[in-house]
C-alpha cells in the first residue's frame, strides 16, 4: 500500500479510537484527554502490538512514523499556541502573593526529590550518553509540571471558578505553567549541550532576549493587528493567515535559538492582546482542527513509543511505584504545607494539593521531548506516561472526596435577585427562618421556551400559607474537555449570560409579587442528569418538576435526559408535557391506587388549595372482574381534612371500561391538565435499564403531568392541611 494512504489509513483509526475511549473515559468522569491518552497506548505496542504483532506492524510500518511525527508536532506547535492563548493575565488578579509561594513551593519540593531519585535511577535505566545534569533537570521539571489546561477544565466541570479554592489553584497553575516551562527550557539548552557550558548559557541569553523582544515589539505588532480586528468586526482569512504565520516563525525562532518548537509557540499565544472577543474567534476557529484531527495523532504517536512490556520485572514495578510515589508526595506536600502556611484551611489546602498533582497532555510534551533528545529512555518514558496517566486520573475522585459539591455549593456566589419595590422580600426571608420552606427544583434547559413549566411551578409552590423557593436550574452542557468555552473565563461568561436569560424569563410572570420566590441556579455541567440529581442531593427539593424534551434517538417522551432524571433523582419527580394554553383550571387525575398515582393526586389537590377556581376530576376505572379501588388511607386522611370549599371542588368519579387508557383519553378532552402517575394501566410504566413507554404522553388531549414517587416519607400537604384546617376552624368560630 502506498505510505501515504497508509498514513491517512491510520489517522482513520487513530481519530476513531481516540473519541470512541475518550467518551468511554468521560461516562466515568474522567476527563476526555485521559481516554485519548489511553487509545493511543492501546494502538501501541502496550496492547495492540502484544496482542497482534503481525497486524500491528501492517498498519504502524516504520515507514509511516516520521508522517505522524510531522503532523504531531504541527499539532503541538498549536496547541501550545492555544494554551498561551487561554493564559489570561486574569488569573493572576486573585491572591497572587499566596499563589507564588504555594507555587514555587509545589515546584521546588518534588524538583528537589527529584533530584535524589536521579541518584538512584541514574545508574539503573539512563542512557550512558546522558549527562547527570541533564537527566536529573529533565526528571525534575517531569515531576513539577502541572497541566494548566487540564486542571483549568477540571475546576470548570465542579464549577470551582467562582470559588476561592478555584481561583486560587487558577492562579497557582498559571504560575506554576510559566515556571515549569522556564525550567524546561533551560533542561533542553543542557540536554542539546551535554552540561551547562557557556553554549548552554549562550542559548538561555538568547531565549532571554528572544522573550523581551516579544513582550514588547511583537505586543506592539499585535496591537496593530487589534485595531484592525476592532475596525472590521471579524477574524478575516487574511488575519488569520498572519497569525498562523507568526505562530510558526515564532516556533522555528525559538528551535534555532536551541529550546524547541513549542516555546516559541507559547510565547506568541501568551503575547496576544486578551481581547474577549478575538480570542474566543481565534480559539474556536483554530481548536476543532487541531483537537479533532492533530492531537490524536500525537496521542498515537506518543502510544507508539510508550512500551508497558518494557515493565518486565517486580523489580522495575517497584521503581515504576517510586517514580509514581515521589511525584505525587512532591506535588501534594509542596502545595498542602505551602498552603497551610499561607492562612488556608485544611480542606482547602488537600484540595489544592489533589489539583496541582494534575499532569496530563502537558506532561506527556515533556516527556516527548526528554525522549527526543535522548535524555529519558524508553523505559523511564513508559514509567512516567504512567505517572502522568495515574496523577491526572485521581485528581477528579480526590477532589471529589476532598471538597464534595455540598461544600462547593456553599463557597459559591450567586448573582443577587432583584430587588421588589416592597418588603416582601424581607417578609419571606423571616417566614422561611422558622419554617421549612416547599422547594421545587426545576430544570431548564431552554429558558426562552420554558416559561409554561416555570408557571406550572409556580402553581404548585406558592400558596402564600406556606413558605416556597423555586429553583429554576439551568445546566450548561460542555461537551469538548478542551475546548475554549471550557475555560473558567469563558464558562463564567457563559453563566452571567444564562442568568441574564433566566431573569428575563422571570420579569415575564405575573403578578410580579411571585418573581421574589424565584432563585435561579446556573451551573456548568458534562452530563445533565447525573448533575441535576447531584444537585438534588444537596438542595434537597420536595420536587423535581421538568419539561419534556425529545430525545435525539428516540421518541419516547420519558426516554434520553427525562428518563435518566425519573431513574436516578433521589427526590420526587414530575415530567411536564406542555400541549399549550395557559388554563390549569379543569384537572384530571386518573387513578389506580399505587404511589407514583398517590403522588398525582397530592399535587392535584395542592393546585386545588392554592388555587380557589380551580376543579379536579379523580378518575377510577374498573375493568372486568375488578373491585373498586379505593383511595389510599393517607390520601383519605388528607382530604378529609381539606376545608369545604376544597372538597366541594373534588369528584371522584368511577367508570367500567376494558380499555383503562381509552376512558383517560376520552376524558383528556374537556380538562386542562391531566396528572397521572407511572403506571401500567396508563402505558408509562418503568422497563428494564431505566427506559419507560409513554403510550398516555403521545395520546392525551391536554396537557400532561406525570409523575414518579421516589419516597413515601415526602409530604407534599401536611404543612398545607395543618394551616387550612387552623383557618377553617377560626371561621367557623
Amino acid at each position: 500500500m502506498h505510505t501515504v494512504i497508509l498514513v491517512l489509513v491510520e489517522v482513520l483509526i487513530v481519530i476513531g479510537m481516540s473519541r470512541l475511549v475518550g467518551l468511554a473515559f468521560k461516562s466515568i468522569k474522567q476527563p476526555l484527554v485521559i481516554g485519548e491518552i489511553v487509545a493511543g497506548i492501546m494502538l501501541g505496542p502496550s496492547l495492540f502490538g502484544f496482542i497482534a504483532p503481525h497486524a500491528a506492524a501492517t498498519l504502524f510500518p516504520a515507514e509511516t512514523i516520521p508522517f505522524l511525527n510531522v503532523l504531531s508536532q504541527v499539532g503541538l506547535i498549536f496547541f501550545m499556541f492555544l494554551i498561551g492563548l487561554e493564559l489570561n493575565p486574569k488569573y493572576l488578579s486573585g491572591n497572587l502573593k499566596s499563589a507564588i509561594i504555594i507555587s514555587n513551593i509545589s515546584i521546588i519540593v518534588p524538583f528537589s526529590l527529584a533530584g535524589i531519585l536521579s541518584l538512584l535511577l541514574y545508574p539503573l535505566i539512563a542512557n550512558a550518553s546522558v549527562s547527570f545534569t541533564a537527566f536529573a533537570l529533565f526528571l525534575g521539571a517531569a515531576m513539577s509540571i502541572t497541566a494548566f489546561p487540564v486542571l483549568a477544565r477540571i475546576i470548570t466541570e465542579n464549577n470551582l471558578q467562582g470559588t476561592k479554592l478555584g481561583t486560587l489553584a487558577l492562579t497557582c497553575a498559571a504560575v506554576d505553567d510559566v515556571t515549569a516551562w522556564c525550567i524546561l527550557a533551560i533542561a533542553i539548552a543542557v540536554a542539546r549541550n551535554g552540561s551547562i557550558d557557556q553554549k548552554a548559557i549562550l542559548t538561555i541569553v538568547e531565549s532571554l532576549i528572544y522573550i523581551g523582544f516579544m513582550f514588547t515589539v511583537g505586543r506592539w505588532f499585535l496591537q496593530r493587528l487589534l485595531t484592525h480586528y476592532h475596525r472590521t468586526r471579524k477574524l478575516s482569512q487574511f488575519l488569520l493567515a498572519l497569525i498562523y504565520m507568526g505562530v510558526v516563525a515564532s516556533a522555528l525562532i525559538t528551535e534555532f535559538i536551541g529550546i524547541h518548537l513549542i516555546f516559541g509557540a507559547f510565547l506568541l499565544g501568551a503575547v496576544m492582546p486578551k481581547n474577549a472577543e478575538l480570542v474566543r474567534e481565534l480559539a474556536i476557529k483554530t481548536e476543532d482542527f487541531v483537537l479533532i484531527f492533530l492531537l490524536p495523532v500525537f496521542f498515537a504517536y506518543s502510544g507508539l513509543r510508550t512500551q508497558i512490556g518494557l515493565l518486565n520485572s517486580p523489580q522495575l514495578w517497584l521503581l515504576c511505584a517510586l517514580v509514581l510515589g515521589v511525584a505525587i508526595a512532591g506535588k501534594y506536600f509542596g502545595a498542602y504545607f505551602a498552603a497551610r502556611v499561607s492562612g488556608i484551611n485544611k480542606r482547602e489546602a488537600s484540595a489544592l494539593g489533589w489539583l496541582m498533582n494534575t499532569r496530563g497532555l502537558t506532561e506527556l510534551i515533556v516527556l516527548n521531548i526528554g525522549l527526543e533528545l535522548g535524555v529519558i529512555s524508553p523505559l523511564l518514558f513508559t514509567m512516567l506516561v504512567v505517572m502522568a496517566l495515574v496523577t491526572t486520573f485521581m485528581t477528579s475522585p480526590l477532589l471529589e472526596w476532598t471538597y464534595p459539591k455540598r461544600l462547593i455549593k456553599l463557597d459559591v456566589v450567586e448573582p443577587e435577585p432583584k430587588q421588589e419595590t416592597n418588603t416582601n422580600t424581607e417578609i419571606i426571608e423571616t417566614i422561611e427562618s422558622f419554617v421549612t420552606p416547599y422547594r421545587i427544583l426545576v430544570p431548564v434547559a431552554n429558558p426562552s421556551t420554558q416559561k409554561g413549566l416555570v408557571q406550572l411551578a409556580v402553581a404548585i409552590a406558592l400558596n402564600y400559607r406556606q413558605p416556597a423557593v423555586i429553583n429554576p436550574l439551568s445546566l450548561i452542557e460542555l461537551e469538548e474537555d478542551y475546548g475554549f468555552e471550557n475555560t473558567p473565563t469563558e464558562a463564567n461568561r457563559l453563566i452571567t449570560e444564562r442568568h441574564h436569560q433566566l431573569e428575563e424569563l422571570i420579569d415575564t410572570l405575573e403578578p410580579p409579587i411571585i418573581r421574589s420566590y424565584i432563585h435561579p441556579i446556573v451551573r456548568i455541567s458534562s452530563n445533565v442528569a447525573r448533575e441535576t440529581a447531584q444537585i438534588a442531593q444537596i438542595e434537597q427539593p420536595d420536587l423535581i418538576l421538568v419539561g419534556w424534551h425529545r430525545p435525539a434517538f428516540s421518541n419516547n417522551r420519558l426516554g434520553g435526559r427525562v428518563g435518566q432524571i425519573l431513574s436516578t433523582a433521589p427526590v420526587d419527580v414530575a415530567v411536564f408535557i406542555d400541549r399549550g394554553g395557559d388554563r390549569q383550571e379543569n384537572l384530571l387525575v386518573p387513578y389506580s391506587a399505587n404511589i407514583h398515582d398517590d403522588l398525582a393526586l397530592i399535587l392535584a389537590l395542592r393546585l386545588l388549595i392554592n388555587r380557589d377556581t380551580c376543579m379536579l376530576q379523580i378518575l377510577q376505572v374498573l375493568t372486568a372482574n375488578q373491585t373498586q379501588d379505593e383511595l389510599s388511607y393517607e390520601l383519605n386522611g388528607m382530604i378529609s381534612q381539606l376545608p369545604a370549599n376544597v372538597r366541594d371542588r373534588i369528584e371522584i368519579k368511577t367508570i367500567s371500561d376494558p380499555e383503562p387508557m381509552s376512558a383517560v383519553l376520552a376524558a383528556s378532552e374537556n380538562v386542562d391538565l391531566t396528572i397521572a402517575g407511572t403506571s401500567r394501566a396508563w402505558g408509562i410504566e418503568r422497563q428494564t435499564l431505566g427506559r419507560y413507554t409513554d403510550e398516555l404522553a403521545i395520546q392525551c388531549r391536554s396537557s400532561l403531568l406525570i409523575t414518579r414517587r421516589y419516597s413515601q416519607v415526602t409530604s407534599h400537604l401536611s404543612s398545607l392541611l395543618l394551616e387550612t384546617s387552623y383557618q377553617e376552624t377560626i371561621h367557623n368560630s
